[in-house]
């Protein structure tokens, strides 16, 4: 589970890579040094990735509530 402290120590490297927080959310960091929050989730039986917004414009409390109501939106169909 990723913690404010934790984002904030993530350094860029020559290629993305991300860090996952837990049931789909997970923060994606580019070598530009900007992080992105991004959501895993399947749709119609196909697996599908969302962008919620940049860290750290976008909490990770906010990232969470974002990623919980894009899950609630999908279960109701």
């Amino acid at each position: 589970m990723l913690t404010d402290t934790k984002l904030r120590s993530l350094k860029p490297r020559a290629s993305v890579y991300r860090m996952a927080d837990c049931t789909g959310l997970a923060i994606e960091v580019r070598p530009t040094g900007s992080k992105q929050w991004r959501c895993r989730y399947r749709f119609a039986g196909k697996a599908n990735m969302a962008a919620l917004g940049e860290y750290p414009s976008m909490s990770l409390q906010q990232a969470r509530a974002e990623r919980d109501r894009l899950r609630a939106l999908l279960k109701g169909g």
